[in-house]
């Protein structure tokens, strides 16, 4: 460690030193997915504050010839030291840009701790006695002074998200996988349900898959997941290189900006783009307490429905002898801890294969079908045969008015050729492991207990 001490410019004062190389100091309350550029580098864009100026924030621009060299944030408040790096004047504002033959940096972690060591440095960086009170002062600071998402005029809750739109969304991050080579997918949450989508009418069972990922998340997954609010994957694609590798904000929440929303198979997906910015928030965060709030509130005025159903719904289905049973979602299912067991459910009947009415019956003369449900926070296939197919369907023998229930069922209108609207039903829906070893991959699912009254 070298004696000298750095002379640090304040934020406030960047405007003095316009088109020179600074020191500068500062929390890092946003960056941007670190990506490749049209050239050979690999980018990533920083917003910083310090105790001189945190409206605006500062824009700090890191170039780097590999991705793995870029500053990559573990957590909230963490501590940034630029060394050399030169100020221009961008968009009216004074930003700090990195100098491939000069600047260098060094990540800190933002809590009060007797470790000055960086925990990310780039390669010419070198430690200097001054920078523990650089660091000291910032992490003092930075435990008195409030921060919060801030506001914003695209700030949406799933449950108002419109298609193909870009929002800035408060959420928890519950998950992040690889789901083929080097592209990647964050699960996120922020305790509304998602509008049911349209469906078009030409697509049947065999086109709607239950989930965007090709294969479900393992139950360890899936058991961490909240039981109530849709939870929304988040497409990141190969441009994004080792985002898993990097990206290390899972169980916390954050601000996403310039997230692109868009439909898929009648699921809800969220995109990231080189526009997208992410913001790490504190669990005190005014924004994050009001979610959840909201959240214990919405389970208090009405269990586990969804959001878009009353207690005093009328349904095209009924569950004879279950009407005051508590209802739970489909998520519940998917994680019950039973080997077998039976739930009530309000969910939408989205596709039934075999899709024609007169195919329903076996050549024995049962019924079996598989119907695939959803509710806001999964998808799921489960069979209605035998008897519980004869209780669904009651004493109706014709062809033709049996084939006009199930297309109200299914949401089928005749005013509309192209699209269909699934209603909501209200069903019991039955489940049992064949392994008990293996409870979540050997789980089969059936509707029992249900008449379809309309």
């Amino acid at each position: 460690m070298k004696g000298d001490s750095r002379y640090m410019v304040k934020l406030k004062d960047l405007s003095s030193f316009a088109h020179r190389k600074v020191n500068l100091v500062g929390l890092v309350v946003e960056f941007s997915v670190p990506r490749r550029t049209n050239g050979t580098d690999y980018c990533t864009v920083l917003k910083i504050i310090d105790q001189s100026q945190q409206t605006p924030e500062v824009t700090v621009n890191v170039f780097m010839r590999n991705i793995d060299g870029l500053p990559h944030l573990r957590s909230h408040k963490d501590i940034i030291l630029l060394c050399s790096f030169k100020v221009e004047f961008y968009n009216q504002n004074y930003t700090a840009v990195y100098d491939h033959k000069a600047s260098s940096f060094a990540l800190f972690d933002g809590r009060i701790t007797n470790d000055f060591t960086p925990y990310q440095v780039s390669p010419s960086f070198y430690s200097l006695h001054s920078d523990k009170h650089f660091v000291r002062r910032m992490r003092n600071w930075s435990q008195i002074t409030p921060f919060d998402a801030g506001t914003s005029d695209y700030a949406v809750l799933l449950k108002d998200i419109k298609g193909h739109e870009f929002i800035d969304l408060v959420c928890m991050v519950l998950h992040l996988c690889e789901i083929s080579n080097d592209k990647w997918m964050l699960f996120v949450w922020d305790g509304t349900d998602a509008p049911a989508l349209h469906l078009e009418k030409e697509v049947g069972a065999d086109k709607l898959p239950l989930q965007l990922e090709q294969t479900g998340l393992p139950p360890n997954v899936l058991n961490n997941f909240p039981r109530l609010g849709t939870v929304l994957r988040v497409m990141i694609d190969e441009k994004y290189e080792h985002f898993g590798n990097h990206f290390k904000i899972v169980r916390d929440w954050v601000r996403i900006r310039n997230l692109h929303c868009r439909t898929v198979s009648g699921l809800w997906e969220g995109v990231l783009t080189p526009q997208t910015k992410i913001r790490h928030l504190s669990r005190n965060d005014n924004s994050v307490v009001g979610h959840l709030r909201d959240y214990k509130e919405r389970i208090a005025r009405q269990g586990c429905l969804p959001s878009c159903i009353s207690p005093t719904s009328n349904f095209l289905t009924e569950v004879p002898n279950f009407e005051q049973a508590r209802c739970t979602t489909l998520m519940e299912l998917l994680t019950s801890p039973l080997v077998r067991g039976m739930f009530k459910c309000v969910v939408r009947f989205l596709a039934v294969l075999p899709a024609e009415v007169e195919c329903f019956r076996s050549p024995t003369g049962s019924y079996r079908m598989r119907i695939t449900l959803e509710d806001p926070t999964a998808r799921i296939h489960a069979l209605l045969q035998s008897g519980d197919a004869d209780e669904f369907f009651g004493d109706e023998l014709d062809i033709d008015a049996l084939a006009v229930k199930m297309n109200r069922l299914l949401g089928m209108s005749e005013s509309d050729n192209t699209w269909r609207n699934p209603p909501w039903s209200v069903c019991c829906i039955g489940f049992h492991s064949s392994n008990e070893n293996d409870l979540w991959g050997s789980r089969h699912f059936h509707i029992c207990n249900t008449r379809l009254v309309t």
